[in-house]
């Protein structure tokens, strides 16, 4: 019991430090477009600026997260990058809104991406660190809850705050990351965690000169290996990704193009599917954790395929809502759970942050790579079957996950099944 305690002890303070995060990144989403928009007339260069962060994201996670492996400190290997540059990423963000030129503006954006993109990895591999394999599931999940939340939170901001005091609106987030880092630094010590002890054990065994694993390194063993369930998962990333992604930033000139609706009831569309993902995400990880990862991500991506394949059957408003909640559930039951199969397929411990990078950057390719192919296919046939568009892209990623499940089925690891 006391280390079950434990366990939840840490996640909370692991999913502590992912709300402060994406409070802030959320709400640079929300309002710096507003602020670009103050100095920039071309929206398709406002859209260029906002997508800065997820291309250096592509290139910083998986180097930071390395870069974190390879750390060895008394205080661990990830809590000293957060200390550092949690409340570094506050300052940046906090001056934001007091920026006078253009310039300047973006300076300080490209800072606070560069920053604030170095502390998503580390806080998310801290849950590998502690968490026992069979526990991940849930943990993750609980992390996932507390970022989904910070969307709300980035909305009451802007709607109660931003009006009236513009400035002090960014000041809230940033408080919050700055008191979560103390907490952070209070309460979690990285050098206790089992993944940084068996680091410490496996650095013993491998001798002088051969403790540090290059993230060049990392990459070609995953390339090369004969087991290709690493490759295969990462390809389902990002396929799936490709999918959800184009699900969420298409659907308001679909609502408006195919539905009919206004501008503002399309971008509304989505807004209960967010209330039903944080509602499916601990649920999905208990499933995973008694049924198997492998076998509650597909039948969630079949649910993802199968709803969004009626929703282009039945195109209404309602049936459009109803369709992308029941796509959410199923989304949830292989976001919760992919990157834990991911973590629990590292040959070490040793690598572990460097594997949190890779899932971000395969996301991320998805997340680029899907709206633009879904929106191709959308040029060339109409709005009307983008919904079917996007579940059959989701079904290439069902097909891949489906033979990554047979070379599982040959190992002996039944947690990852």
């Amino acid at each position: 019991m006391a280390e079950v305690r434990n366990h939840r002890k840490i996640t909370f303070f692991i999913a502590l430090a992912l709300f402060a995060q994406e409070s802030t990144w959320n709400f640079y989403d929300n309002q710096v477009p507003v602020l670009l928009r103050e100095h920039v007339t071309s929206a398709a260069l406002v859209g260029a600026l906002m997508g800065m962060d997820n291309l250096l994201g592509i290139f910083i996670q998986p180097w930071i997260g390395n870069r974190s492996d390879n750390t060895r400190t008394r205080w661990g290997r990830r809590v000293p990058y957060l200390a550092v540059g949690m409340p570094l990423a506050a300052v940046l963000f906090v001056f934001l809104p007091w920026t006078t030129s253009a310039t300047v503006l973006i300076a300080v954006m490209v800072g606070y991406a560069l920053v604030a993109n170095t502390m998503r990895p580390l806080a998310e591999s801290l849950v590998p660190d502690f968490i026992p394999p069979e526990r991940r599931s849930r943990a993750n999940a609980v992390v996932k809850i507390a970022a989904a939340l910070t969307i709300i939170v980035a909305s009451l901001i802007s709607l109660l705050v931003v009006d009236d005091h513009p400035h002090a609106a960014f000041a809230i987030p940033s408080a919050i990351l700055l008191v979560v880092t103390v907490v952070m630094v209070v309460k979690v010590r990285d050098s206790r965690s089992t993944g940084y002890q068996e680091a410490l054990a496996s650095d013993a065994a491998a001798g002088p000169g051969e403790t540090r694993v290059p993230l060049r390194q990392v990459v070609t063993d995953i390339v090369v290996d004969r087991d290709r369930r690493r490759v295969l998962l990462l390809l389902t990333v990002m396929l799936f990704g490709g999918a959800w992604f184009a699900s969420r930033s298409l659907i308001t000139p679909y609502g408006m193009e195919a539905l009919g609706l206004t501008r503002g009831e399309a971008g509304g569309l989505t807004l209960p599917s967010g209330i039903a993902y944080v509602i499916a995400a601990y649920p999905v990880a208990l499933l995973a954790e008694r049924y198997g990862r492998l076998k509650t991500m597909g039948v969630g991506m079949a649910v993802f395929a199968a709803a969004l394949a009626a929703g282009s059957v039945v195109q209404t408003a309602t049936a459009t809502v109803i369709v992308f909640c029941v796509a959410a559930v199923g989304a949830a039951a292989f976001l919760i759970n992919a990157a834990v199969v991911l973590w629990n397929l590292a040959p070490s411990s040793r690598v572990l942050g460097t594997y949190t990078g890779l899932y971000a950057v395969t996301w991320y390719l998805g997340g680029f790579a899907g709206p633009a192919l879904i929106g191709g296919v959308v040029d060339l046939v109409g709005w009307n079957s983008m919904l079917l568009d996007i579940a059959v892209l989701a079904a290439l990623a069902i097909l891949v996950l489906v033979r990554l499940g047979r070379l599982q089925a040959r190992t002996e690891a039944p947690i990852l099944k």
